[in-house]
């Protein structure tokens, strides 16, 4: 008796990949669109003074992690910056979803070239150098 496992179709993949980017837009901007208006309706009498700009240079994990704080705490600025990440993760989850797929159809240089686009990725965010 042969073992049939269902076998996944390019048409699948590319239609997960759809949803994948899709859910992922709407989601940002959804979570983007709530964290605004939590910020607008605590901080809509301040008046913001751009005079003087001053850059807070951290690095990645702590802004995941005042971010994700922030997020807990309700605050609006956190909620909006938490939206812009998630649009930011939407195309990474795409490539990391399309090197599943390439291992899954055994196409060995497509998984080679996907992991050196991650690998890119990877060190451009986690240790890109500021100014």
């Amino acid at each position: 008796m042969e073992n049939k496992t269902p076998k996944v179709k390019d048409r699948d993949i590319q239609l997960f990949i759809g949803y994948l980017l899709r859910y992922g837009i709407w989601s940002a901007l959804t979570v983007t669109f709530i964290g605004g208006i939590i910020y607008l309706s605590r901080h809509h009498l301040e008046i913001k003074s751009f005079s003087n700009f001053t850059e807070k240079d951290v690095n990645m994990r702590d802004f995941i992690a005042n971010t994700m704080q922030g997020v807990i705490d309700g605050k609006g600025q956190s909620i909006i910056m938490a939206g812009i990440l998630l649009l930011f993760l939407t195309p990474i989850l795409r490539i990391l979803f399309s090197l599943v797929a390439f291992f899954l159809e055994k196409d060995y240089l497509y998984v080679l070239i996907t992991l050196i686009v991650v690998a890119i990725i990877c060190f451009s965010v986690f240790f890109g150098f500021a100014h």
